[in-house]
């Protein structure tokens, strides 16, 4: 497929999607939203991926919607999203997923894959909820985060208000979005934003180092299946999410990559996983 506002390639079983307006901050429109959905499925359906990382081109992560299609809201009067071909959205990326998964911009944890969120600069708005989308968020020491909402006069969008708490815990959340105050990239690591912080030289070296180990040395069907159980867990009880364990782990003990992984760790050698 031909992209036009992002970069794609596969290394050593990871899936690099590169938001590429760098020009813009990569501020997000619907030719990028197109395109980064087709990238996710042409990851997800790639045996040879196991990984997939999102980053930014040049200084910014993503700094939001783009400003000149806000402008045209605000001179067309119109309300961005509206019709009867908005109303229904874009098909769900997985029709099996839990329903939570089947919205607009929510499909990120339907795909089979871990997503790492590479933030390699501004990270804005709409950038702000793709990363929080995320499965791990590693950040560049020249990161900067901002909600940015509440000075736009809009509101807590696309599932943010039910992201951040989760995240950052409820006041971190309610600070973060009510002010809309620029967070460097420290203070996002002590809140529980990120996971890591690297030298900005260092990040796309260290992020890949992580994905490539994540993608040969580890069973791509724990991914798979840890990733989806993290994920509906949100919805569940305890209880719940112990049953739905006694379930998976059952199919587990019965997979070729369980089998492997007792054998690779008996025979001293490097696992050979197939996911299956």
């Amino acid at each position: 497929m031909t992209y036009s506002d992002i970069l794609y390639r596969v290394e050593n079983g990871v899936a690099v999607i590169t938001l590429n307006r760098p020009d813009r901050l990569n501020a997000w429109r619907a030719e990028m939203e197109r395109d980064v959905r087709a990238a996710m499925r042409a990851a997800s359906d790639d045996d040879a991926v196991r990984v997939i990382v999102l980053t930014g081109a040049g200084r910014g992560f993503c700094a939001g919607a783009d400003m000149g299609l806000l402008q045209t809201t605000v001179d067309a009067g119109q309300v961005p999203g509206s019709g009867a071909a908005a109303a229904s959205g874009p098909k769900p990326f997985d029709e099996t997923s839990d329903d939570n998964f089947k919205r607009q911009y929510s499909f990120f944890p339907a795909v089979p894959k871990p997503i790492i969120a590479a933030i390699n600069g501004a990270c804005a708005g709409l950038g702000m909820v793709m990363a929080l989308y995320c499965d791990i968020r590693f950040a560049a020491d020249a990161a900067v985060f901002t909600s940015a909402f509440s000075r736009r006069g809009l509101i807590a969008e696309h599932g943010i208000s039910w992201l951040l708490p989760r995240t950052v815990g409820m006041a971190h959340a309610a600070d973060l979005l009510f002010s809309a105050r620029k967070v460097r990239a420290d203070e996002a690591l002590a809140m529980g934003l990120v996971s890591r912080v690297i030298p900005l030289p260092d990040l796309e070296a260290e992020v890949m180092a992580y994905a490539t180990m994540l993608a040969t040395e580890v069973s791509p069907r724990s991914l798979r299946e840890m990733k989806r159980e993290i994920w509906n867990a949100q919805f569940q009880g305890l209880g719940e999410a112990i049953d739905a364990a006694n379930v998976d782990m059952r199919a587990s003990f019965s997979s070729a990559d369980f089998k492997e992984g007792v054998a690779h760790f008996v025979e001293k050698r490097p696992p050979a996983f197939t996911g299956s």
